[in-house]
């Protein structure tokens, strides 16, 4: 009997048999919050999020990661990537920042901040742009040094033991929008609070790739970086379906979903670059990274 086609191809051996190579699919991180939606967004809604290896975190474990080379593209805190410039390269028109407020990294407190000198303040997150923003501005724009400390984004709990409290994120946006206001507290937007002493956006995470994987592997980074732009500008588009969805399963509604979604500014352009600058040239020396580091962004093809 006449061997079948399969039968053929099983006994030639896997040796003898074509092996086209095949690029596994790139590991991308996600951070979740609410901050980050409309960059994800439009990659579920075109189905181009199937084409990544996802990984969820917290924005300082993703930057961890793609420092240590578990993941190849991420978002990366402003100061981690700083840190590393040497083997990151950031993906230009696409970040987390603000020109103005930002809404969701604030400083909550029970005194007024230039009362603030030797006082407890808690930090509710261990992301250290934000937390060495807050930290800047306390020291140069109100001359206060406090005493910091890091504990879990209770307002509650925090305003139990401390004067003030630095929260990031989703706890950030409720202390803004809800808690705050409750518990009689006043709120202070890191966003504004820069922009009003330096008149420059300011941005608070950049997306990079690893600089060995962006030469190894050139094509995918550049669709993984295009993908991201056509996410955004669609979810932009339709902000109001992007709220919408959202306001199902989060405390905020959509209106308030989508004010919070269009004041984030997601470029990456001039002026933010202009922004890095000014904060690496104040804190570079004490944080890690020299005050005149070069960021590298990723070449069009």
């Amino acid at each position: 009997m006449d061997n079948s086609p399969v039968d053929t191809l099983a006994g030639a051996g896997a040796d003898q048999l074509p092996s086209p190579r095949r690029t596994p699919r790139p590991r991308v991180g996600h951070i979740q919050f609410l901050n980050c939606l409309p960059l994800y967004w439009g990659l579920a809604r075109t189905g181009t999020l199937l084409d990544f290896e996802l990984t969820k975190d917290t924005p300082e474990k993703l930057s961890e990661q793609l420092v240590r080379g578990d993941l190849d593209i991420a978002p990366v805190t402003l100061v981690e990537f700083l840190r590393n410039a040497d083997d990151l390269v950031a993906f230009p028109d696409l970040a987390v920042g603000c020109d103005g407020p930002v809404m969701s990294c604030v400083i909550v407190s029970q005194v007024p901040l230039d009362q603030l000198d030797g006082a407890r303040v808690a930090l509710g997150s261990t992301s250290r742009t934000s937390v060495r923003l807050a930290q800047l501005l306390l020291a140069e724009r109100y001359g206060v040094r406090p005493d910091y400390y890091t504990c879990p984004p209770d307002l509650g709990l925090m305003m139990q033991e401390a004067d003030a409290a630095v929260l990031i994120g989703d706890a950030a946006l409720r202390a803004n929008l809800i808690d705050g206001p409750r518990l009689g507290l006043d709120v202070y937007d890191l966003g504004q609070m820069w922009k009003d002493w330096t008149g420059l956006p300011f941005v608070f995470a950049v997306w990079a790739a690893r600089r060995e994987y962006a030469e190894r592997e050139p094509v995918v980074v550049r669709e993984v970086h295009k993908a991201f732009l056509a996410s955004r500008d669609l979810s932009l588009e339709e902000v109001g379906k992007v709220s919408e969805q959202a306001a199902r399963w989060e405390t905020f509604d959509a209106g308030v979903l989508e004010r919070y979604f269009t004041t984030l500014d997601f470029r990456f352009g001039s002026a933010q670059l202009e922004g890095v600058a000014e904060f690496a040239r104040r804190v570079g020396e004490t944080t890690g990274f020299p005050a005149d580091v070069r960021v590298e962004l990723l070449e069009p093809r």
